[in-house]
């Protein structure tokens, strides 16, 4: 009698740790499937010609966006108004969601560039403010020194990063 106890003992500890094999896999498996996932499509927010399609940002774990703005200037350009706005709209809309904004510069050193690139992203938090969006879910990045890759409006923008 004792033996066919340890028996079922066994059979039931086996069963167990088969049971636990399969949740840690499963586990794993939706790990890895996460952090290979390909990453949203990206959107610029550049000014489209008349009646062309602008397509939507993405509503996804993480999306960018972009604004440009006119070389040397820090004034909020007219086809930012769209992107603030759809930006506004997807960061009220998720709790928890925060915007990352980051202004672009050129790779220069100037410290002017910098400092341009820092007054673009607090322009461009001011107005998402403005759109309704708490304060505490914007976070400002550091201004970062790019290089121009042949389009100069690179170094003139701000990434919005919905996470």
């Amino acid at each position: 009698m004792n033996e066919q106890n340890d028996d079922a003992q066994n059979y039931a500890l086996m069963v167990l740790a088969g049971v636990v094999a399969l949740v840690v896999a499963g586990v794993i498996a939706l790990a890895v499937s996460t952090a290979t996932r390909a990453p949203a499509a990206l959107r610029t927010a550049e000014a489209a010609p008349a009646g062309m399609p602008v397509p939507e940002m993405m509503a996804t774990a993480e999306a960018e966006d972009r604004v440009f703005f006119d070389p040397g200037s820090d004034a909020l350009p007219a086809s930012a108004s769209p992107v603030l706005a759809r930006v506004a709209d997807l960061a009220r809309a998720e709790v928890g969601r925060v915007v990352l904004i980051t202004g672009m510069h050129e790779a220069s050193g100037d410290a002017a560039d910098a400092e341009r690139a820092r007054n673009r992203a607090l322009v461009v938090r001011h107005a998402l403010e403005a759109n309704g969006v708490a304060p505490e879910h914007l976070v400002m990045g550091e201004p970062e020194a790019i290089l121009t890759g042949g389009d100069e409006r690179d170094v003139n923008r701000v990434d919005l990063r919905l996470r």
